[in-house]
């Protein structure tokens, strides 16, 4: 094998390199995205805990499922 196909056989390799790389980030970003938009979702499905009594605890059961 001589110089000039070694170097573009490493050439290559760092491309797919580059490109693999390239593609695990935006996925990564993707995921983040998806995670806060998730977490956004939570927060705006389960309110606030209102201000309960000690007294008023056990009076209620929530039964929806």
């Amino acid at each position: 094998m001589d110089i000039a196909a070694i170097s573009m056989a490493y050439a290559q390799f760092e491309l797919k390199q580059q490109a693999s790389v390239s593609i695990a980030k935006k996925s990564m970003d993707v995921a983040e995205a998806q995670m806060q938009g998730l977490i956004e979702m939570l927060q705006i499905a389960t309110p606030e805990p209102e201000d309960v009594s000690p007294a008023d605890l056990g009076q209620l059961i929530d039964v929806k499922a």
